[in-house]
């Protein structure tokens, strides 16, 4: 019985060490494509030139990767674009400043797949409030940089803000971090928004109790 326990978590050990280096791999290239990208912009611009990005439009593009099969997979549908956006410094101010709240949403993503942190696309906003001045001007940029690199909201490390707490007879590990509800099970944790970084669950419950309304709770 202790022999198979240590294959299973062995088995385990080696499919997240396999995770972790997919990830790490995909982050990589984005980063590669971002770096082209924006090296590509200030080149242009050094040279006096108007830099235009070709950006698809699509009725739905990135709603929700929850239906893929792996949290990795794009589940975003990029196969029957219903038009063509070309933005340019010099053709629109309106093209112009959703340039560059792209660029500068990029920066933000560039940073958290270097330092491998995530965020909420509202915590996005707050950063540059007076440039975003609302929160769909964000929302479009995160969309148009999942049309543009072909990836999901998943892969840029930005995700939704956290839902939901949870407390009781459970414990586990989200990174690095330890999750101890076991040690005081009156006391209420966030629901950690990224799950591939929960692993090593314990509990010792008997039921799940989900409260729909936190106001409620």
């Amino acid at each position: 019985m202790a022999g198979r326990e240590k294959r299973r978590r062995a088995t385990a050990l080696d499919d997240d060490e396999r995770r972790g280096r997919r990830r790490q791999e995909e982050a990589a290239l984005l980063l590669h494509k971002i770096k082209g990208l924006v090296g590509w912009v200030v080149a242009e611009v050094a040279a006096g030139r108007s830099p235009s990005v070709a950006l698809h439009r699509y009725q739905n593009y990135c709603a929700s990767a929850s239906g893929a099969a792996s949290p990795s997979t794009c589940a975003c549908s990029y196969d029957a674009p219903v038009g063509t956006d070309v933005l340019s410094l010099l053709r629109k101010e309106s093209h112009a400043s959703r340039l560059n709240v792209l660029l500068r949403v990029l920066l933000v993503v560039q940073q958290l797949l270097q330092e491998n942190k995530h965020c909420s696309k509202r915590d996005i906003y707050y950063m540059y409030p007076s440039i975003f001045v609302e929160q769909a001007v964000v929302d479009r940029a995160i969309n148009d940089i999942c049309v543009l690199f072909k990836c999901s909201r998943h892969n840029i490390n930005v995700v939704p803000v956290a839902k939901g707490l949870v407390m009781g007879w459970v414990r586990f590990l989200e990174g690095e971090k330890k999750v101890y509800c076991i040690t005081n099970v009156n006391a209420a944790f966030s629901i950690p928004v990224s799950i591939e970084a929960i692993k090593d669950i314990v509990s010792v419950a008997h039921y799940i109790l989900v409260v729909e309304k936190e106001t409620v709770f």
